[in-house]
């Protein structure tokens, strides 16, 4: 039956099964890794295997969508839609032949009935089909051509790191509001800088794409031992322990003597690797900070308790207070700074979160205060530290009431807010 399938394509739509073909089973498309630029053949699953693994009839088998677990990746809220899933890969005016049948139909135009019989779905270009997962390297690829964009192709690895900064940080900003249509597309800005630099060193014949997912889907593997082989971790400290231990052991293989084929040393060893390499210089100070402190933890090397570390912050504050030069009030601010990292760590807070919070909170603060002198006929620079207090107080106070009355709202609606 599938010979006969693959003859018809080849001679209804030039199909050329040498060039490669998909043939995937409809009831299992969700399932399935699908490429839209490559030609697919979608056919009942009782054409594909008349039996089951289990030896059972596959007409007998349970074939609704909701019995196949979607593919990862694509497992959303409309991962389990096969139609839907159809309409995210291909465009709404894509062809699809109808085996048997002169008349065809297209992508938007399908519903369920239509899935129950044999269709055939011709390669579409990759700029048409944005959801396929080779796309977006074909489109970085595409721009950096002869006659691509003249932007793309004057890029260097040095002149995206810092459009790599800013779209981490648009994520990071994005993240506040948790999962939105908003940050589906910064990360999609996110991916496209790791695409975009796999595509310079594909160029350059050092790595491409496949390199940078086979090295992070091998580190995932080997550093989860709990759950890919037969390490125990129950709880999260333990994953974090473990952790430091795996990065340790790879830190000393990689600075260890490794031997040629005929014994000779291949390479000379070099010191072994700081429980602190890899934390780049580039992060942010406070959460570089809370990351070094972490993972010297995670090694033994913390506070046995919360206290010590509250008076580690007063015996800090206390040296600044008593600093005499510029450069001992700076070091010793620094000290300070650091021991207030920690003491965020031990509580389970992000320092930088919870800075940048404070930071928004006092924007929109001030930006009341400034409304309130407006309003008064008054410039802030006329007013003294009294009056300016003054207002501060009032741009609380009204952030109070505003948040009084969203919790009331909350709590007519059913919910409930907590006003802090």
């Amino acid at each position: 039956m599938l010979d006969a399938l693959l003859a018809e394509a080849r001679v209804r739509w030039g199909l050329d099964p040498a060039a490669g073909v998909q043939v995937i089973a409809i009831e299992h498309l969700i399932a399935t890794p699908v490429d839209p630029a490559r030609p697919v053949l979608l056919v009942p699953l009782a054409v594909l295997a008349p039996l089951g693994p289990s030896g059972v009839a596959a007409a007998e088998q349970p074939a609704d969508a909701a019995a196949v677990a979607p593919l990862p990746g694509r497992h959303g809220p409309r991962g389990l839609d096969p139609l839907v899933l159809l309409r995210r890969l291909y465009p709404g005016d894509h062809p699809i032949g109808r085996f048997g049948m002169t008349d065809g139909t297209t992508v938007g135009a399908l519903d369920a009935s239509i899935l129950g019989a044999a269709l055939y779905l011709a390669p579409v270009a990759p700029e048409r089909a944005p959801a396929s997962p080779w796309a977006l390297p074909w489109l970085s690829n595409r721009l950096r051509e002869p006659d691509g964009c003249p932007w793309d192709r004057e890029q260097t690895h040095a002149s995206l790191r810092g459009h790599l900064l800013e779209e981490a940080y648009e994520v990071y900003d994005a993240l506040e509001a948790g999962a939105s249509p908003a940050l589906a597309g910064e990360l999609g800005d996110l991916l496209l800088q790791v695409i975009l630099h796999a595509q310079l060193a594909a160029e350059a014949g050092v790595f491409d794409l496949a390199d940078v997912q086979e090295a992070i889907g091998s580190k995932i593997v080997r550093r989860h031992p709990h759950v890919f082989g037969d390490a125990e971790a129950r709880t999260a400290a333990d994953v974090s322990r473990q952790w430091e231990r795996i990065k340790a052991a790879e830190r000393a293989e990689a600075a260890g003597v490794g031997d040629s084929e005929d014994g000779a040393p291949a390479r000379e060893a070099r010191e072994p690797g700081s429980a602190l390499d890899g934390i780049s210089s580039s992060l942010p100070a406070l959460a570089a900070s809370q990351e070094m402190q972490e993972r010297a933890a995670n090694l033994g090397y913390d506070w046995p308790t919360i206290d010590g570390i509250i008076d580690k912050v007063r015996e800090e504050l206390a040296e600044l207070l008593a600093a005499e030069t510029p450069a001992e009030r700076y070091e010793e601010l620094g000290d300070l700074l650091m021991v207030l990292v920690n003491v965020a760590r031990r509580h389970g807070i992000q320092a930088e979160a919870a800075l940048r919070a404070a930071n928004d909170k006092f924007r929109r603060r001030f930006g009341e205060v400034e409304r309130l002198a407006a309003a008064q006929g008054t410039a802030l620079r006329d007013l003294d530290f009294a009056a300016l207090d003054a207002l501060w107080d009032a741009a609380k106070a009204s952030e109070r009431d505003a948040r009084a009355v969203a919790a009331a709202g909350s709590r007519a609606a059913g919910g409930s807010e907590e006003i802090q």
